[in-house]
């Protein structure tokens, strides 16, 4: 590992710990793994036999391999990322995860005071997040920190909206230019429907932050 990559680390360990502390404030807890590896064993571990577990759509589980290790589970996965699936199938795993024991998903940006921000264009992630599962666990790569809130909604829209439209093929501005054009983006195309800030955690322990020392996701 060269000394380039340490420092990065270094700063990344160090912006965890006050965000740990900052969402812990907000009545979210927060842990931070150096290494994928590290946070999927942690995460699984916390998850009894038999949960019902609901999935957002997720780049980042996708990465990290918890998906992986989840799929090898004595769980009741709502696994939406079977091969196969029909749109129907994937939206009745999208209700029935509302009403899920565990909720894992990932967050498209992190403010440094202990804010999530995520868009959504169907909104079973956000609805989830909001309200529902007994439990939700948000794994985020520390790529996703962003100094502010106004720099955490900039880092939603402008980068995951952006590669979250070239992946699923949205013929929206953003994809054209690779920044948002808000004002020019219309359904049926526009995959930005939802914005949601979580402020807080009125449920203690409900919500429960995994940062991970990698970049991961969009």
């Amino acid at each position: 590992m060269n000394a380039k990559l340490d420092h990065k680390k270094d700063c990344w360990q160090r912006q965890a710990l006050t965000l740990s502390k900052n969402f812990r404030k907000r009545g979210i807890d927060c842990d931070y793994f150096a290494a994928c590896a590290e946070a999927v064993k942690d995460i699984c571990a916390a998850i009894p036999a038999g949960s019902l577990v609901g999935l957002g759509g997720s780049e980042t589980i996708l990465e990290s391999g918890l998906l992986d290790a989840l799929r090898k589970m004595d769980i009741r996965l709502l696994d939406r990322y079977q091969p196969g699936l029909s749109r129907a199938e994937v939206d009745e795993m999208r209700r029935q995860g509302l009403l899920a024991d565990i909720f894992l998903m990932s967050s498209n940006a992190v403010s440094a005071d202990g804010r999530l921000v995520n868009i959504d264009g169907t909104g079973n992630r956000v609805a989830a997040l909001v309200f529902g599962p007994k439990r939700v666990v948000v794994i985020a790569g520390m790529n996703k920190v962003a100094a502010d809130l106004e720099s955490a909604i900039a880092r939603a829209r402008n980068t995951a909206a952006a590669a979250n439209s070239l992946r699923v093929g949205a013929d929206t501005p953003c994809s054209h230019t690779g920044f948002c054009q808000d004002p020019h983006c219309h359904p049926p195309q526009r995959i930005c429907c939802q914005l949601v800030v979580t402020e807080s955690g009125m449920v203690p322990g409900r919500i429960r932050v995994v940062l991970v020392g990698e970049s991961l996701g969009y």
